[in-house]
């Protein structure tokens, strides 16, 4: 009979997580069992799928440029207001920056042509990985970059590369880290259950939330000064600066809620969650306005179109997206609560989707290792790109003819997209 050790069934559970697609759960199941601080070492597991159809692909390789450089996973990327640079963070503990050219390019190594500064979240010659990059975000202007990482530190980067600020706090990974719209604060959310605020101008902890009872998966700001954060314990709560308890807490999720997201003017917030359902809440009311029961497995994440009152596109309808474990996208319509259309090309579980800038496209990533642009009016598949790893995060650029995808297998692509 075969006996494991402890260390080594904890790092098992942790790979079938992280394999599965559960992505939060193995990260907080990681950081309590110390697996970042394992001795178990060995080769990576083989990719035992069967199966290897390919979809086809109609993005030109003279339409993609493939950003090279990174040595581990890419988790998260996202183009600066000014649409110039592009900023990605991965598992081998550090940011990139990017400055992307106008026009297509067909590659870019880390010695390429195009300009890159490389942001380290370790000293020395070696990465640790207790400091992977797990979420970033630029303030409004676009001349700070904050980077939350495994370590439980945020770090406030310039443009250029420079680290402004190492704000130190939290006691586990930070999962969500946001500015709010005036760019004088900094709300992380993290494993340690808490979410925090900070003020930029001092560099220091303006106040500490600590009302959840599992790690804080999201966190998105409302306005200036209020916000909501949600939890693997089921609750979103309602937050304001100044204030020592919830404004509002939100019971209604039968699982972990894994994203948080107000709408353009504020006043509904969504949610997605494990139970299968995502949810569309209000403050003038206790119990949700609306539950969307369609998904059959985890939802992931979700968007809300760029589109309706409080947006550039104030005659289109507001619409909301979800993408879940079950290979879908959802478009639902936010008035009525109904589904609009299912929009089904994946294989895998869907990791990530956004919307165009002017809301007439959605782009998805999926860990089948395609992104798929969609029209939103017709729910039908405009373009696709293969890649050669699962999609953690795809972002569009704000003149809306770039997508920014990012891939486990190292490396981020920009895609030039015009129809």
């Amino acid at each position: 009979m075969i006996s494991i050790t402890s260390a080594e069934l904890n790092y098992l559970v942790f790979r079938y997580l992280h394999e599965s697609g559960f992505t939060h759960s193995a990260f907080a199941f990681g950081y309590e069992a110390g697996i970042n601080k394992s001795t178990i070492d060995g080769p990576e597991p083989m990719d035992i799928s069967t199966n290897t159809m390919s979809l086809p692909c109609d993005i030109s390789s003279h339409d993609v440029t493939i950003l090279e450089g990174h040595t581990s996973e890419v988790f998260t990327c996202a183009w600066s207001p000014s649409g110039l640079l592009l900023a990605s963070g991965s598992g081998d503990s550090s940011a990139r920056i990017w400055t992307i050219a106008d026009g297509p390019g067909s590659s870019s190594s880390q010695n390429g042509p195009l300009n890159v500064v490389v942001l380290k979240h370790f000293r020395g010659r070696t990465n640790e990985k207790s400091k992977d990059v797990t979420t970033l975000d630029w303030n409004g202007d676009g001349t700070l970059l904050a980077t939350g990482s495994y370590d439980g530190q945020a770090r406030i980067w310039s443009g250029d590369g420079e680290l402004r600020n190492t704000l130190n706090k939290h006691k586990g990974p930070i999962f969500s880290l946001k500015w709010n719209k005036k760019g004088d604060y900094l709300l992380s959310g993290s494993v340690d259950k808490t979410a925090i605020v900070w003020d930029i101008k001092t560099g220091e902890w303006k106040q500490a939330f600590e009302f959840h009872s599992g790690p804080t998966l999201d966190v998105d700001w409302r306005n200036n000064v209020s916000f909501a954060t949600c939890s693997t314990d089921g609750l979103i709560n309602v937050c304001k600066v100044g204030e020592n308890r919830p404004i509002k807490t939100f019971l209604g999720h039968q699982g972990e809620v894994n994203a948080i997201k107000w709408d353009p003017t504020g006043s509904l917030l969504a949610s997605c969650s494990d139970d299968y359902t995502a949810k569309i809440w209000s403050l003038k009311q206790d119990k949700y306005l609306h539950d969307l029961k369609e998904h059959i497995k985890e939802i992931y994440t979700i968007r809300w179109s760029p589109t309706g009152p409080g947006t550039n596109n104030p005659n289109q309808q507001l619409l909301l997206a979800s993408a879940s474990f079950d290979s879908t996208i959802k478009l639902w319509d936010v008035e009525l609560g109904r589904l609009i259309c299912s929009l089904n090309g994946h294989r895998d579980p869907v990791y990530s989707v956004a919307f165009s800038p002017n809301g007439e496209y959605l782009a998805s990533g999926s860990m089948d290792k395609c992104m798929h642009i969609w029209s939103v009016k017709e729910g039908k598949i405009v373009k696709t790109y293969s890649g050669n790893g699962g999609i953690f995060e795809v972002c569009w650029n704000k003149e809306g003819d770039k997508v920014a995808a990012c891939f486990a297998n190292n490396v981020v692509c920009v895609l030039d997209f015009r129809m």
